[in-house]
């Protein structure tokens, strides 16, 4: 059963929102309820559960023997923000803040003579650099 994106963008809020987040975390290892409980922080294993069964619903989980298991990924809401290297979900824009930032201190090391140009390139530099973190640090905050 395939559940088209908008559906799944309504549903992936919350709670269910976070279990998810655990969930792609680790995508390859099945998850038990207690576990996940656990590891989010619900008062209750039933929470988890609930959950839990909202995103099998979804088809974005299966269970097997009382563990569930990550099947499909979605990029909705938030997440359309992250991208994802290994098990790590980054903003996408620490990759380029992590550019910029490199290229600056390159410059500024390789600086030698200060003039228009030099400076105009140091304010755009600096001010580039500034809005790229000022944005990873933002989306940071979103994260579930």
């Amino acid at each position: 059963m395939q559940v088209d994106e908008k559906k799944i963008a309504s549903e992936l809020k919350g709670n269910t929102l976070l279990v998810y987040w655990e969930m792609l975390k680790s995508p390859n290892s099945p998850i038990g309820v207690r576990e996940l409980q656990r590891r989010v922080g619900f008062s209750s294993p039933a929470l988890a559960a609930y959950h839990l069964n909202k995103l099998v619903d979804l088809g974005l989980l299966t269970k097997e023997r009382g563990d569930y298991k990550l099947v499909r990924e979605v990029k909705v809401g938030v997440l359309k923000q992250f991208i994802k290297i290994g098990t790590l979900m980054l903003p996408r824009y620490v990759l380029y803040a992590t550019l910029f930032t490199t290229l600056l201190l390159f410059f500024v090391s390789q600086l030698r003579v200060i003039n228009f140009y030099s400076t105009f390139a140091l304010i755009f530099g600096v001010l580039g650099t500034a809005i790229l973190w000022y944005e990873t640090v933002r989306v940071l905050k979103q994260k579930p």
